[in-house]
């Protein structure tokens, strides 16, 4: 027979209860109401004649707190302290707080590594160094970047250096986001990375052969104003849409020269002004500083220290380098320029370029008309555009070359200048450009090095490329106008031939083409484009 048996009995103004009914009062088992009362959790207020455990309205109300204790967490040495009063309930709950706690981050860090291995192609050696990154404690993340610095650095004089590395440890909270813990993960990987070693000697060697020795605040400070102002002057550059490859850039090329200058008193004995020799160098303190290994170091630091990150300066830097390598001295470009543009004119003739540009915007607004709205997020051959991109640039084109054309040029790159009907939107935009190039006397007059014939002829270019693009994008006939494409061909190679191709500026490494492809196809292959 078990305690069960009996369901209730008075004694005096007193009632007791069977363990059974214990149990649906309170929802736990009849089994861990006997556990409990056998270690002491609970005691029976007595037993009956035949033997059987009977629990008065005290020991009911112990079973409940226990129960609600045990809820929560607790474990039984901690839910009987309480109990039995040896510890009051918020030093138990303290002391709980404290254990959940590190468990959460346990938890945390657990979470991070199976997120990160979701993430990458995760082998099990790289899954056992994440969980043991993630178990280290703060003495040891400090350790590993002290030792990543000390052998990185070797012998090098580079005092200021390596004490700014040494400073900036890894510090996570004792509450660390997701993506404190996810950065550190990472960051912890990355000072394995020779690449990062590699590239943070290369930037150090180059200190301590040009400017060994301690830096004083001051200097640093005017570094970093020298890095902010060139920053600053190639997003409003390239917000306004300046290639870093055209002559156009030359006078932002300059004033960021002017403001480097006065750091580098202690780089070279020379006083530099600004000409080649200022520009190369500039360009080869670029070369060396912009490692995207070292920069991703530092925003994974300012990550796991809770500090602003800065912004990328890759893209930016790529756009400086590129703009320093097309204009290696002040004025090269455009006096290259001036000499392919003065070599003759008769490229488009009989018919002429104007009657060139009218035909192939003709060309191009008949592709326009057959791009469907369902189709504007499509891939085009210009990375990172769709459609829509690409057609709003075609736009653009007619609008910035008839602007230069009429002395108003014009700096709203960045705006959308299809409105809700692409097509007529190129239409005015293209009677505009036409309209301005029809001006007498447009074709002698000078814009800086050029000729009017040469904007018309830009023109002429931009919309043979990018109309190939659209063509492509939308599945229409890419070999348009294949006569304008061939007189086209030799203009292109005398003003792009000799533009450093990198991947900020206005095309690509020249591809291979088959003997057999068109001009077009031909154009498009030296511009850039991969036509298979």
């Amino acid at each position: 027979m078990g305690d069960s048996r009996v369901e209730r009995m008075h004694v005096g103004d007193d009632t007791f209860w069977s363990i059974g009914e214990v149990a649906r009062k309170t929802g736990l088992t009849v089994k861990l109401i006997r556990h409990w009362s056998d270690i002491g959790v609970v005691h029976p207020a007595q037993r009956t004649s035949a033997g059987y455990r009977v629990y008065g309205t005290e020991a009911v109300a112990r079973l409940q707190l226990a129960r609600t204790l045990r809820d929560l967490g607790l474990g039984l040495a901690a839910i009987r302290d309480v109990l039995e009063r040896e510890r009051t309930l918020a030093e138990v709950a303290a002391t709980h707080v404290d254990a959940l706690e590190a468990q959460i981050r346990t938890l945390r860090s657990q979470q991070a590594v199976l997120r990160s291995v979701t993430r990458r192609d995760t082998t099990t050696e790289g899954l056992t160094t994440m969980t043991d990154l993630a178990r280290m404690s703060a003495a040891e993340r400090r350790t590993i970047i002290h030792d990543f610095v000390t052998e990185t650095l070797g012998e090098l004089d580079v005092p200021t250096y390596r004490q700014g590395l040494l400073a900036v440890a890894p510090d996570l909270p004792a509450d660390p986001t997701d993506e404190q813990v996810d950065a550190w993960l990472e960051l912890g990987e990355l000072v394995r990375d020779p690449a990062l070693r590699a590239g943070m000697r290369r930037m150090a060697r180059y200190a301590a052969e040009h400017n060994p020795g301690e830096h004083d605040e001051g200097v640093l400070q005017e570094a970093q104003h020298a890095a902010d102002d060139w920053l600053r002057r190639v997003e409003t550059a390239t917000e306004e849409g300046t290639a870093p490859d055209s002559p156009a850039v030359d006078p932002v090329v300059a004033a960021i020269v002017a403001a480097w200058i006065p750091t580098q008193a202690s780089t070279t004995a020379k006083v530099l002004v600004d000409d080649a020799q200022a520009r190369s160098l500039l360009l080869e303190q670029l070369d060396v500083a912009s490692d995207t290994h070292v920069e991703r170091y530092w925003q994974l630091l300012c990550v796991v220290n809770g500090r602003p990150r800065r912004p990328s300066m890759a893209a930016a830097g790529q756009w400086l380098k590129t703009a320093l390598r097309s204009n290696p001295s002040p004025g090269a470009r455009a006096a290259k320029l001036g000499e392919v543009y003065d070599a003759g004119d008769g490229a488009w003739e009989p018919a002429g370029v104007l009657n060139a540009c009218e035909k192939v915007l003709d060309a191009v607004s008949a592709l326009i008309f057959a791009v469907a709205p369902g189709q504007f997020g499509r891939p085009t051959p210009c990375a990172d555009w769709d459609v829509r991109t690409l057609l709003n640039h075609l736009v653009w084109e007619n609008l910035l070359w008839a602007g230069l054309a009429n002395g108003n040029p014009r700096s709203d790159f960045s705006t959308d200048h299809l409105g809700d009907d692409h097509v007529e939107a190129f239409r005015t935009a293209s009677r505009d450009a036409l309209s301005a190039f029809g001006r007498p006397g447009m074709l002698k007059q000078r814009y800086g090095p050029a000729p009017g014939i040469r904007l018309v002829e830009q023109l002429v270019i931009e919309m043979l490329v990018h109309g190939w693009d659209l063509a492509r994008a939308i599945g229409r006939p890419h070999d348009f106008v294949p006569d304008l494409a061939e007189s086209a061909l030799p203009i292109v190679r005398e003003i792009y031939g000799d533009l450093p191709r990198t991947t900020a500026g206005s095309f690509a490494q020249p591809q291979s083409v088959p003997e057999d492809a068109s001009a077009l196809d031909r154009l498009a292959a030296y511009l850039g484009r991969s036509i298979s």
